[in-house]
């Protein structure tokens, strides 16, 4: 089985969160509980082991665990080991489904106009590298703000955590997706978009990029833009973008530290930059969701 179907005519019930930090080596320890567990990887790798499957957990990875069944970890992970952790109940009808079963699900959504889109359910891989992490990592940053907050509705944290689910499930069809429909080219420059967003701490160029993966700087600009609608340096920027938002709302780095993260040399340049897209500063997106849980525990 490889994927969690879920109803969610009502959200989903959250129990408990937070960002896991550990500054030297750390295994998890054995347990069995009721609740679901959604892990994300964000730095080092996990390892952790439910009955006798065995799951390495890298930076990027989503892994859900089932209620009932024991887990624990297998090994010792290295130091500065982080992830986000979520426990939840699913007040609707779950099961257990096969890859074939949610293609032929998702054939039948892609089928209709997307006024028609009336799902009611969510599909969890039970365990992916995501395609999206940035948008993840930041979904996870807004709830664990409201999980902290002290809104007037607890509803409140129940519905973030299942727009969290609704991500997931649609980076997964989005993969399912492209697999189906991918060209030699589109494979290629696939490729050529995650070396953009490994590298996007990086002073990058469109040159450096063309000169890589052979491609003529100008042609490979314009097909780019024909298959994404971006051209490449917005893309680039964008990926840069992304990472200084997950890094403003997970960490308290300064604004200067941050921009090195991400190969960019002038401050200035990056404020107006981030202005531009995000139409806030990086300041006022930082104060937006300040609030999460850490443990190490």
């Amino acid at each position: 089985m490889d994927f969690l179907k879920a109803e969610i005519q009502r959200p989903v019930d959250f129990i408990s969160g937070g960002l896991f930090h550990s500054d030297e080596p750390w295994i998890h320890s054995r347990r069995e509980i009721n609740s679901f567990e959604l892990i994300i990887g964000i730095n080092q790798t996990l390892y952790m082991q439910q009955d006798t499957m065995q799951y390495e957990v890298n930076p990027g990875d989503a892994l859900l665990l089932l209620p009932n069944h024991v887990h624990q970890g297998y090994r010792f992970s290295s130091d500065n080991l982080s992830f986000y952790w979520f426990h939840f109940h699913c007040l609707g009808e779950t099961r257990l489904m096969m890859k074939t079963d949610l293609l032929r699900e998702f054939s039948f959504v892609w089928s209709q106009p997307i006024s028609k889109r009336h799902n009611t359910n969510v599909y969890i891989p039970l365990f992916t590298s995501l395609i999206g992490i940035d948008r993840i990592q930041i979904l996870c940053q807004q709830l664990l703000h409201i999980a902290n907050s002290s809104y007037y509705t607890n509803q409140a944290v129940n519905f973030q955590l299942t727009s969290l689910l609704i991500e997931l499930t649609e980076q997964t069809g989005n993969q399912l997706k492209e697999q189906q429909d991918k060209t030699e080219a589109d494979l290629k420059l696939e490729k050529i978009k995650e070396w953009i967003r490994i590298n996007s701490n990086k002073a990058i160029t469109v040159t450096m990029i063309a000169e890589k993966f052979n491609y003529n700087k100008d042609y490979l600009s314009r097909l780019f833009k024909r298959k994404t609608g971006l051209n490449l340096l917005e893309y680039i920027h964008l990926m840069k973008i992304s990472k200084a938002k997950e890094l403003l709302s997970r960490t308290s780095l300064p604004l200067k530290v941050i921009t090195d993260q991400i190969g960019i040399d002038d401050e200035k340049y990056f404020m107006r930059l981030f202005k531009k897209y995000e139409k806030i500063t990086p300041t006022e997106f930082r104060k937006a969701y300040y609030r999460t849980h850490m443990n190490n525990e």
